[in-house]
């Protein structure tokens, strides 16, 4: 079985260091958007909400890049099933 297509992490992770960035500083203004006193109630649900739609989102550009990288790996000369041969004799066998 062929290996299909892998992603570089390094370069994985650097296509994500501004958004990684933007989230951070997404948490801290909303810990210092909480009321005095409150801070822990009054941020940590933003700050859970924004954590789950970056890991969303980190997932399905992982597993984009993943398909990518697989489709740009694949050759379909490399993968013969007996097709081309199958259509060959076909259009042989039609020409006579």
């Amino acid at each position: 079985m062929e290996t299909s297509g892998k992603v570089f992490a390094p370069h994985f992770a650097e296509s994500l260091k501004l958004d990684a960035e933007q989230l951070l500083k997404d948490v801290m203004e909303a810990v210092n958007q909480a009321p005095d006193g409150n801070w822990i109630e009054g941020s940590e649900e933003q700050v859970r909400e924004r954590f789950a739609k970056f890991r969303t989102e980190v997932f399905e550009r992982a597993l984009q890049a993943r398909i990518d990288a697989a489709e740009a790996a694949f050759s379909p000369s490399a993968v013969d099933t007996g097709r081309s041969r199958d259509a060959a004799g076909d259009q042989q066998a039609q020409a006579k």
